[in-house]
C-alpha cells in the first residue's frame, strides 16, 4: 500500500520534484565550488603523536624549516649579480633570510677560516663542484609558510626583474613543489578530463538505454548528487584535499549504479500495471543494505589519526547516502517522464542468461578456478609496497621536476632531518658545547644517506684559536650575531643540526631516522623534521587503512549474516566482494609497483562497488531459494535478474575512468586506471565466482529429505525382556 501511494506520487509530481532539484543546483554548484582547498603539509602529520609534539616544539624554538632552493646558472662567474639577487628575494615579507655562497663565506672567514676551507664546505650545498651553479637558500618567514604559492609567485618575480627566466634558475624546495602539485591537481585542471569521464558516461548510456534524454537526465541526476555531496562538506566546515578529490567520481559510480539497478527493474516489470510501484518493492532492499554496509565501511576510516584520512571517512559515507537520496529517490521521477525501452535490455539478459546456464552447468571448475586465481594473485598482497614521493606525481617534462632533479644533483638535498642537541648544565663555555656539537655532527654525518650537515659549528674554524685575545674577539663577534643565527635558540641550550638525507641508498626516510637514532644512542640529541614526520604519516596512514578496512569488512559481514539470515551464505557471499582488492591490489604486489595514497583509498570505493552488486544478487537469490527451487536454479535466475544492470553500472563507469589517465597529474591518472580494473574486477566476483559458489551449495528440498531420511525407518524398538531377566534385575 505505501509504495503504490509513492507511485502514485511520482505519477503526480514527478515535474515538481525534478524542477526543485533543477532550481537548487545552482545554490548547490556555487557552495561546492567555494569549498576550501588545503592540501597543507602538516595536515597529513598525525594529530596527536609524540613526534608531532617534538615537530611542534622544534617550530617554537628554530621557527619553520621550509626553505625555497634558487640555483643560478653563473657560467660567467658575477657574483654581482647572485648578491643583488639575493638582496632583493630577502626584501620579501615572505622570506626571513636568504643565504647566498658569498654571505655564508664571510661569516666563516670573519670567524677565522680561510677562503679555501670555506668553499670547500659550500660545495655540495650552495656551490656546484665546478662552480657553474650557484644556490641561494630563501628561508621562508610565517607568512610565506602561510600561502606557499603566492611566495613562490613572489620568487618567480624577482628573477623575471633581474631578467632570470628559462633554463638560467633552477627552482626546488617544498613550496615550490606543492604549489605545483596544486595547480596540477586542482579543479580546474581536473574539470577537463572529469568532463570528458562524463561526456563518455553519457554516451554509454545512451547507447544502452537507446533514448539520449533519459541518458541526459541520468548523467544530470548524477552531476547533482556530486554537487550536493561538496556542498553538504562544505556547510559542515570541511576542506578539499588530494584524497577527497577522488569523492566525486565515488558519487558518480554510487549514483549510477543505484540508477541503473532501478532502471532495469522498472523495464523487467513494464507488463505489470503498476511497474513504479514494482520497480521500487524491488529495489528498495538491496540498495538500502549496500548503502548502509558501505557507509559502515568507510565511517571505519574515520577512526584514523590522519585529519584527511579522517575526513574522507566522513564524507564517503556522506556521499554514499547522497548517491542512495538521488538514484532511489529521483531516478523514479525520471522514468514517469522518460519511460525505458524494453527491447534494449533483451540482447543482454540473452548474453547474461546463457553465461548463468554456463556457470550452472560447470560450476565447480568455474570456482576452483576463479578461488585459485585470487589465491595466487592474493600472494602479491605480501610484496605491495607503498612509497609517497611528491617528485613521483610531477610530469616527467615538467621543470618543476627537472629542476628539483639538478638542484640535488649538483647542490644538495631538500628532504632533511633535524637534529636538536640539548645542553642542560648553563655553565658549559661555549668552545666545549661548540666541539660537542661538532662530534655529534660527525656521528650524523657518517651515516651514509647523510648528504650535507650544517649547523653553528660550519661557520667556525676546525680547530679554535689558542690564543685567548684572538679566541676572546671571535667569540664577541659570534654574540653580536646570535639573534641572526638560526642553528642556536633559548640562549645557548639548544643548538639545531641540519642533515640533507638522501633516499638513493635504497633506504626509506623513516629507516634512515631510526638508524640515525641508534647512531644517536646515549648522545643529548632528538631528531625531528618534516621529512620524517610524512613518513611516519605515510606509516601511520597505511596502518589505520588496514585496520579500518578489516573493521569494514567484518561489520559487511555481520550486516550480510542479519540481513540474509544465514552465515553460510554470507560468508560464501563475502569472498566476491574481495574479489577485486585481492586481484588488482595482489598484481600491483606481483609486478613491484608501489601505491600511493590515492590508489589505497580506491580500495574503499572498490569495496562498495563489489557489495552493491552482491547484495542485488543476494536478495533475488535468496528470494528464488526460500521458493523450493535448487541452489543452481535460484543462482541462474538471480543472474538473469540482475546481471545486466551489474554489467552495465561497471562497464559505463569503468569506461568512463579511463578519460582520467589522459592526465598529466599522475595520481588523477594511476586513480583512472586503477579504478577501471577495480570495476573489471568486480564484475568476476559478482557474475561469475558469486554465481559458481552458490550453485554448488545443496537445495532446501534436498536438505529436507536428507532430514527425512534420517527420520524414516529402520528403527528398532529396545525388545522386552524375558521374565526371569525382569525377575533377576528387580531382585
Amino acid at each position: 500500500m505505501a509504495l503504490s501511494t509513492l507511485s502514485e506520487f511520482y505519477q503526480k509530481h514527478s515535474g515538481k520534484l525534478l524542477l526543485l532539484t533543477l532550481l537548487s543546483f545552482p545554490l548547490l554548484f556555487v557552495k561546492a565550488q567555494t569549498l576550501p582547498a588545503n592540501n597543507d603539509i602538516e595536515t597529513w602529520l598525525p594529530r596527536d603523536s609524540e613526534v608531532r609534539s617534538n615537530y611542534e616544539e622544534f617550530k617554537r624554538d628554530f621557527g619553520v624549516e621550509e626553505l625555497i632552493v634558487v640555483g643560478i646558472e653563473n657560467t660567467s662567474k658575477d657574483d654581482v649579480l647572485v648578491e643583488a639577487v639575493c638582496e632583493r628575494l630577502e626584501r620579501l615579507d615572505s622570506v626571513r633570510k636568504c643565504w647566498s655562497p658569498g654571505r655564508m663565506q664571510a661569516i666563516m672567514t670573519s670567524f677565522g677560516v680561510d677562503d679555501v676551507e670555506a668553499e670547500s664546505r659550500l660545495k655540495g650545498l650552495t656551490l656546484s663542484q665546478d662552480g657553474r651553479l650557484v644556490g641561494l637558500i630563501c628561508l621562508l618567514s610565517p607568512e610565506g609558510y602561510g600561502d606557499r604559492a603566492k611566495t613562490v609567485d613572489a620568487v618567480t618575480g624577482v628573477l623575471e626583474y633581474c631578467q632570470l627566466r628559462g633554463d638560467q634558475v633552477r627552482l626546488a624546495g617544498a613550496p615550490v613543489i606543492v604549489t605545483e602539485l596544486d595547480r596540477l591537481g586542482s579543479e580546474e585542471e581536473n574539470q577537463k578530463f572529469f568532463f570528458i569521464t562524463l561526456l563518455v558516461c553519457w554516451g554509454l548510456l545512451a547507447y544502452t538505454t537507446r533514448q539520449w534524454q533519459l541518458s541526459l537526465a541520468l548523467l544530470g541526476l548524477t552531476i547533482w548528487a556530486i554537487q550536493l555531496t561538496l556542498a553538504g562538506i562544505h556547510v559542515a566546515g570541511g576542506e578539499m584535499n588530494f584524497i577527497l578529490s577522488a569523492l566525486s567520481v565515488m558519487v558518480m559510480i554510487f549514483t549510477l549504479a543505484v540508477s541503473i539497478h532501478f532502471m532495469h527493474y522498472y523495464t523487467a516489470a513494464l507488463e505489470d500495471d503498476d511497474p513504479l510501484g514494482q520497480a521500487l518493492k524491488t529495489a528498495w532492499k538491496p540498495c538500502c543494505l549496500a548503502t548502509l554496509t558501505t557507509t559502515i565501511g568507510l565511517v571505519s576510516l574515520a577512526v584514523s589519526d590522519i585529519l584527511p584520512v579522517n575526513q574522507f571517512g566522513y564524507a564517503a559515507a556522506w556521499g554514499s547516502v547522497v548517491a542512495l537520496i538521488t538514484g532511489l529517490g529521483l531516478t523514479p521521477a525520471l522514468m514517469t517522464i522518460w519511460p525505458p525501452q524494453a527491447q534494449s535490455e533483451e540482447q543482454g539478459a540473452a548474453i547474461i542468461s546463457r553465461l548463468g546456464d554456463w556457470i550452472s552447468t560447470h560450476s565447480k571448475v568455474v570456482s576452483a578456478a576463479t578461488v585459485t586465481m585470487i589465491m595466487a594473485t592474493c600472494v602479491g598482497l605480501m610484496s605491495i609496497e607503498t612509497k609517497i614521493d611528491p617528485l613521483d606525481f610531477l610530469p616527467k617534462n615538467s621543470k618543476v621536476l627537472t629542476d628539483a632533479q639538478r638542484v640535488e644533483a649538483q647542490l644538495t638535498n631538500i628532504d632533511s632531518i633535524e637534529a636538536v642537541v640539548e645542553f642542560r648544565n648553563n655553565d658549559l663555555p661555549f668552545t666545549q658545547r661548540l666541539e660537542k656539537v661538532r662530534e655529534i655532527e660527525a656521528v650524523i654525518a657518517g651515516h651514509p644517506a647523510v648528504r650535507h650537515t650544517i649547523s653553528s659549528a660550519s661557520f667556525f674554524p676546525s680547530e679554535m684559536p689558542q690564543n685567548p685575545f684572538t679566541l676572546g674577539r671571535l667569540l664577541k663577534r659570534a654574540e653580536s650575531q646570535r639573534e641572526h643565527n638560526e642553528y642556536i635558540a633559548d640562549g645557548e641550550r639548544l643548538w639545531r643540526i641540519s642533515a640533507r638525507i638522501s633516499t638513493s641508498e635504497g633506504l626509506s626516510q623513516h629507516e634512515i631516522f631510526e638508524q640515525l637514532q641508534a647512531r644517536a644512542e646515549g648522545l643529548p640529541v632528538r631528531f625531528t623534521g618534516i621529512a620524517p614526520m610524512l613518513n611516519h604519516a605515510q606509516q601511520e596512514i597505511f596502518r589505520g587503512f588496514h585496520e579500518s578496512f578489516l573493521m569494514a569488512f567484518l561489520i559487511i559481514t555481520g550486516v550480510m549474516v542479519v540481513s540474509l539470515r544465514s552465515w553460510k551464505t554470507a560468508m560464501v557471499a563475502m569472498i566476491p566482494n574481495l574479489t577485486p582488492i585481492c586481484i588488482v591490489y595482489g598484481i600491483l604486489g606481483w609486478v613491484g609497483m608501489p601505491v600511493d595514497i590515492g590508489m589505497m583509498m580506491s580500495g574503499s570505493i572498490a569495496l562498495g562497488i563489489a557489495v552493491d552488486g552482491t547484495f542485488h544478487f543476494l536478495v533475488h537469490y535468496q528470494t528464488q531459494f526460500n521458493r523450493g527451487v535448487s541452489s543452481s536454479q535460484a543462482s541462474c535466475e538471480a543472474l538473469r535478474q540482475t546481471g545486466v544492470p551489474i554489467f552495465k553500472a561497471a562497464l559505463i563507469s569503468s569506461i568512463g575512468m579511463l578519460a582520467l589517465t589522459l592526465s598529466s597529474f599522475a595520481p588523477t591518472a594511476r586513480f583512472g586506471l586503477l579504478m577501471c580494473s577495480l570495476l573489471i574486477a568486480a564484475l568476476v566476483g559478482d557474475l561469475v565466482l558469486l554465481p559458481a559458489l552458490l550453485c554448488l551449495r545443496p537445495s532446501r528440498l534436498r536438505q529436507q529429505e536428507s532430514e527425512k531420511a534420517e527420520l524414516a525407518g529402520p528403527h528398532r524398538l529396545p525388545t522386552t525382556p524375558e521374565p526371569a531377566v525382569l525377575a533377576d534385575r528387580v531382585a
